[in-house]
C-alpha cells in the first residue's frame, strides 16, 4: 500500500478544500500516511487527521474533520444560512477596526471559539505519544521570525492556536515563555521535515493558494490583499526552488558515476513530489473569503476537495511510490 508524506497549506476558510481533500484519501482507502506538515488551517486538519486516525482509523479521521469544520460554523454569531463566501457586515466592520485597534481592545473577555472547539474535540494528552503520524506544525517566533515547529510530544492546544495566529485580530500566543504568531509567515507549510524526519519519498502538496494568479489588483485594497497572499507564500515557494534546484544539482553532478553520493544527496534524489490544487476555484474567490464561517461554503469546498482529489487518484494513482507527478523546475523556477 503506497505511503504518503502530506504538506498542508493555510488559509484560512479556504482550508475546507484540503478538509475534502483528505476525506476523499481516507474514503479511498489504499494510501497510508507518515508525516503531516501544516500551517494555520492546514495544521487544524493534520491534527483533526491524526486524533481521528488515533482513535478511530480512517473513518475516525473522517469524522474528526467534520465535526471540527461543522463546529467551527456553528460557532458564528453570525448568518451562516449563506453559501456564497460572503462576510457579514459585522464581521467587516471589525477587520476595519483591526487596522487600528489591538487584539485586546478588539476583544478584551479573549474570547476565541476555536480554542473552545479545540479543546473539546482533541485529546491532546493522548496525542502526544500515540498518534499514528508524525505531526508538523508551524509557527512563526513574533520577536525574531524564526520558524518553530511543533512535533508530536510538543502538541498542544496552544501549538496549534499559535500556527493560526493572525496578530491583528487574535492574542499573541506565548508558549514556554515566547511569543508566537501564524505560521504562514514563516512556512506554508514547512516541507522541509518530510524530508529530515520522514522515510517515505513521495510528498503530496495539498495547495490553497495560487500559484499564478490570472489577473493584477489594481484598486489600493485589492492590492493590499494580494501583498499579504505573497508575502505568506514566499518562503513556501523559497523552499520548493530549492527543492527544485537541488535536485538538478544531483542530476547534473560532475562526479564519476562509479564515486558514491552521500545520503543527503541520495534522500533529495529519491524525493517524489505530487500536489492537489485549485488554482482556478480558490483563485477566483474573494480574498476576503477566507475569513467567512457558512457550513454551506465550508461544504461547498469540501466537496470541491473530494472531487480535485478523486480526479488525481484517478490520474496518478500507478505513479505513487513509483515517480513524481510534480514538475518542480516548471512550477518553482
Amino acid at each position: 500500500m503506497p505511503t504518503l508524506n502530506l504538506a498542508l497549506q493555510g488559509g484560512g476558510a479556504h482550508g475546507a478544500f484540503t478538509w475534502g481533500v483528505l476525506d476523499a484519501l481516507l474514503e479511498d482507502g489504499t494510501l497510508d500516511f507518515e508525516g503531516v506538515s501544516g500551517t494555520s488551517a492546514g495544521a487544524m486538519n493534520a491534527v483533526c487527521l491524526a486524533h481521528g486516525l488515533m482513535v478511530g482509523g480512517r473513518d475516525g479521521a473522517r469524522r474528526a474533520l467534520a465535526d471540527f469544520w461543522t463546529a467551527v460554523a456553528n460557532s458564528s454569531p453570525f448568518d451562516t444560512e449563506n453559501a456564497a463566501p460572503a462576510l457579514a457586515p459585522a464581521m467587516k466592520m471589525m477587520l476595519q477596526w483591526a487596522d487600528y485597534l489591538s487584539p485586546e481592545q478588539l476583544n478584551p473577555l479573549d474570547l476565541n471559539p476555536l480554542r473552545d472547539i479545540l479543546g473539546q474535540q482533541i485529546d491532546f494528552a493522548r496525542l502526544r505519544h500515540a498518534s499514528p503520524v508524525k505531526l508538523f506544525i508551524a509557527a512563526t517566533h513574533a520577536n525574531s521570525g524564526k520558524l518553530r515547529i511543533f512535533h508530536n510530544h510538543e502538541m498542544s492546544l496552544d501549538a496549534l492556536l499559535a500556527s493560526a495566529c493572525l496578530p491583528t485580530i487574535h492574542r499573541t500566543v506565548t508558549i514556554d515563555g515566547e511569543p508566537y504568531w501564524d505560521g504562514g509567515y514563516s512556512a506554508n507549510p514547512a516541507v522541509f521535515p518530510l524530508l529530515y524526519e520522514c522515510t517515505t519519498p513521495d510528498i503530496l502538496l495539498v495547495l490553497l493558494t495560487p500559484l499564478h494568479y490570472s489577473e493584477t489588483p489594481a484598486s489600493a485594497a485589492d492590492i493590499k490583499l494580494r501583498l499579504r497572499e505573497l508575502a505568506f507564500n514566499a518562503t513556501f515557494l523559497r523552499e520548493m526552488r530549492m527543492f527544485a534546484h537541488l535536485r538538478e544539482q544531483i542530476g547534473t553532478s560532475w562526479l564519476p558515476e562509479w564515486l558514491p553520493i552521500g545520503r543527503f544527496e541520495r534522500r533529495i534524489g529519491r524525493l517524489r513530489f505530487h500536489a492537489i490544487s485549485a488554482d482556478s476555484l480558490l483563485g477566483d474567490l474573494p480574498a476576503e473569503s477566507k475569513l467567512a464561517v457558512s457550513l454551506p461554503f465550508f461544504e461547498r469546498l469540501r466537496d470541491d476537495g473530494r472531487q480535485h482529489a478523486r480526479d488525481w487518484l484517478a490520474r496518478h494513482r500507478a505513479a505513487l511510490g513509483q515517480q513524481a507527478t510534480l514538475d518542480l523546475a516548471r512550477l518553482f523556477y
